[in-house]
């Protein structure tokens, strides 16, 4: 695994993080963990331009825990639709900050028992924001992260949580965190999921799919 991830690192720099957008622009707003939480929030079940589009657009107008708790769902929702399901994440957002404020002083918890009570917030999410917003060790397992390791024979897993405990054991924990950082890049890029480039992937010779 350590070899993947050095060979990946070498193309990707800074790799994948959430509010990042399908060409590698950096978010104007920075990775404090209330932006990450928000942000990876927005991201599921959507596309990384319109996360990147969502979260511009909610960090433009509301910017805090606070703000968020006191705006209508409706007013949310409209700022957020890129990301899709409008109504349903603008609830959640609004009910996470409301738990934010009353439960932990308006601070995000790096503790993942505590982000997994939030609103919309399983283990990805909860991984998410204590690797890149906390610099923990965590393993953020997407549909790239699931899809490729499984591919590439890395892991036989079923469903992403499996995959995340999975990629736990073969790789070393000082380097979890670039398991999202990198293979989410990669498979933006070059292991698409129904047009692969293979002839352009770095680490093909690793992959059992290409056999």
């Amino acid at each position: 695994m350590t070899i993947i991830l050095d060979r990946l690192s070498k193309e990707y720099g800074r790799g994948a993080y959430p509010g990042r957008s399908s060409e590698g622009l950096s978010p104007v707003w920075d990775p404090s963990p209330f932006h990450v939480l928000m942000a990876t929030i927005l991201s599921q079940r959507t596309k990384d331009d319109n996360t990147r589009k969502a979260s511009d657009a909610l960090f433009g107008r509301f910017d805090s825990p606070a703000a968020i708790a006191s705006a209508s769902v409706d007013v949310i929702a409209e700022l957020i639709r890129p990301a899709g399901f409008p109504k349903q994440k603008g609830k959640a957002l609004i009910d996470v900050c409301s738990i934010l404020i009353d439960e932990y002083d308006s601070e995000v918890p790096s503790d993942i028992d505590k982000l997994l009570e939030l609103p919309m917030v399983g283990r990805k999410t909860a991984n998410c924001v204590r690797s890149y917003a906390f610099g923990l060790d965590a393993i953020c397992v997407d549909t790239h992260v699931h899809r490729i390791a499984n591919l590439m024979g890395l892991v036989n897993t079923k469903d992403p949580d499996g995959t995340e405990f999975a990629l736990m054991i073969i790789t070393p924990k000082d380097r979890w965190s670039d398991v999202n950082r990198y293979i989410v890049r990669h498979g933006q890029i070059v292991c698409l999921p129904n047009h692969p480039k293979c002839e352009k992937c770095s680490v093909a010779d690793m992959c059992d799919g290409r056999k």
